[in-house]
């Protein structure tokens, strides 16, 4: 069931949505060589609490970080460990949830860590221009699939793969509502787009196929098939009258 939101809704929401993106914004710029992704999940979790939230990750299923810190070839849901240590090189996708007032604000970005190869590069700038195209489709009256075909348009047209197991989302008092939003499909198809809608929007884009592996042992971890890098963006975007709104901006 697709839970519409009131224009005072959309509003409250946008509280939660600066805390997750202050997170993220703040944790990325922790994203060194030689850090730990515990390191960087605690400061997380501290900075989400002292604005006044509560980490949406934090439990949620039994998940043991406050952030979802994702290395490499690791797609998303990476479990923070001290074990795991940032080296030259890297790549991280870095995730965040902030619950305030009883709603949910949820984004995600990828960051190098020190210098990294030119093609690793070009897959971070066209996966978060993916992004960009899907929040531009979330319009008042288009389809589902605009946002997906948008997303998959820029994403196949530079030549990576799309990954299809694994989808944006509704959101709203929950973390993940109807409807699923996937990042592929075609124009024109599927449920018609409504003001009061929130969505979550957010590519996952393989240098190599969008085929994926896992979760294994921590039963989280999801893996690119090919063992090829992989970069994740995500922002929550309210269809409004006016447009698509991003709800996580500071």
């Amino acid at each position: 069931m697709i839970h519409l939101k009131t224009s005072a809704q959309i509003e409250a929401m946008k509280e939660a949505g600066r805390v997750s993106a202050k997170a993220l914004r703040k944790t990325g710029e922790l994203v060194r060589p030689g850090i730990s992704t515990l390191e960087l999940d605690r400061f997380a979790e501290n900075l989400i609490r002292m604005e006044g939230g509560i980490p949406a990750f934090l439990g949620y299923n039994g998940f043991r970080g406050s952030i979802c810190s994702s290395l490499n070839d690791q797609i998303v849901h990476g479990v923070p460990s001290q074990a795991v240590i940032l080296r030259e090189g890297d790549i991280i996708s870095i995730d965040t949830g902030a619950i305030v007032g009883g709603w949910v604000g949820d984004n995600a970005a990828t960051f190098a860590v020190g210098q990294i190869a030119p093609e690793t590069q070009r897959l971070l700038e066209i996966t978060e221009k993916c992004m960009w195209s899907g929040v531009e489709a979330a319009c008042n009256g288009n389809k589902l699939g605009d946002i997906g075909y948008a997303v998959q348009a820029v994403a196949e047209g530079a030549g990576f793969g799309v990954v299809r197991e694994y989808v944006g989302h509704g959101i709203g008092r929950v973390m993940h509502e109807d409807p699923n939003v996937p990042n592929f499909g075609h124009r024109g198809q599927g449920i018609k787009l409504k003001v009061g809608m929130v969505l979550a929007i957010e590519p996952m884009i393989n240098l190599g196929t969008g085929q994926t592996r896992g979760p294994y042992e921590d039963g989280w971890t999801v893996y690119t098939a090919d063992g090829t890098p992989s970069a994740h963006f995500e922002k929550t975007v309210a269809i409004t009258k006016d447009g698509p709104v991003v709800l996580t901006a500071e």
